[in-house]
C-alpha cells in the first residue's frame, strides 16, 4: 500500500447507501478508485440489510485493526428503522464485546453513519430543505434504479459538513452523521 492511497472500505444496507456514501466522500476530497475501494452490501433477497451491517461490523473492524491502516478507513452506513442511533451504535458496540474486540477508539478512522428511519429521509430532506420526519415509517419514497438522484443533495451536504454550517433543520441523525465525518477528514492530509 502506497502511503499516498487511502485505503476505504465501505459497509452499507444497499445500493442508495452505497451510493450516498461513495459520492459523500468524493465530494469530501477522498481520492477513490477501484484499487483502493471495497464495497460490502447486503446481498438482494437475503434478509434484512441492518442485519448483514451488524453481523459483517466486527470481522470488517478487525480486518482494519489487523493490517497497517496508517491511511485507511471504515465507513458504515446503517438504518436505525425504528430504533434510535444511539440504540443502534449501542448494538454495533455490542457485536464487537461479543466477538470479544475492543469498542471503537475515538482515534480509529471507522465512521458510523445512521439515517434515523432510512437513507431515504436524509436525501429527501437535502432535495428539498424541508423537516422531516425521522420516525414515520416509509414515508419517504425509494429510489430504485436511480440511486444517483442523491447526488445534487449530498454533494450540497459535503460542502455543508466541511464549512461547519449545517442547516438548523437538519435532522439530528444527519448533524450526528457530520461529526461523525471529523473522524475521517485526518484521512486528507494522506492524499
Amino acid at each position: 500500500m502506497t502511503q499516498n492511497r487511502v485505503q476505504i472500505v465501505i459497509l452499507c444496507e444497499d445500493l442508495q447507501q452505497q451510493v450516498f456514501a461513495y459520492h459523500f466522500l468524493k465530494k469530501r476530497g477522498f481520492n477513490i478508485n477501484p484499487k483502493n475501494l471495497t464495497i460490502r452490501t447486503s446481498p438482494k433477497g437475503k434478509g434484512a440489510g441492518e442485519h448483514f451491517v451488524r453481523k459483517r461490523y466486527p470481522a470488517e473492524v478487525k480486518a482494519y485493526r489487523s493490517k497497517n491502516y496508517l491511511s485507511g478507513m471504515l465507513v458504515v452506513l446503517i438504518d436505525a428503522d425504528t430504533a434510535t442511533v444511539k440504540a443502534t451504535l449501542k448494538e454495533l458496540d455490542d457485536a464487537l464485546i461479543e466477538d470479544s474486540q475492543e469498542l471503537r477508539k475515538p482515534d480509529e478512522k471507522i465512521a458510523i453513519f445512521v439515517p434515523k428511519r432510512n437513507i431515504e429521509t436524509w436525501i429527501h430532506y437535502l432535495r428539498t430543505g424541508e423537516v422531516v420526519e425521522e420516525e414515520e415509517k416509509s414515508k419517504y419514497p425509494k429510489f430504485p434504479k436511480n440511486e444517483a438522484i442523491c447526488k445534487p443533495g449530498v454533494e450540497q451536504l459535503a460542502n455543508q459538513c466541511s464549512q461547519g454550517s449545517l442547516d438548523d433543520n437538519a435532522p439530528p441523525s444527519l448533524q450526528a452523521a457530520c461529526e461523525e465525518l471529523q473522524r475521517l477528514l485526518p484521512l486528507l492530509n494522506n492524499l
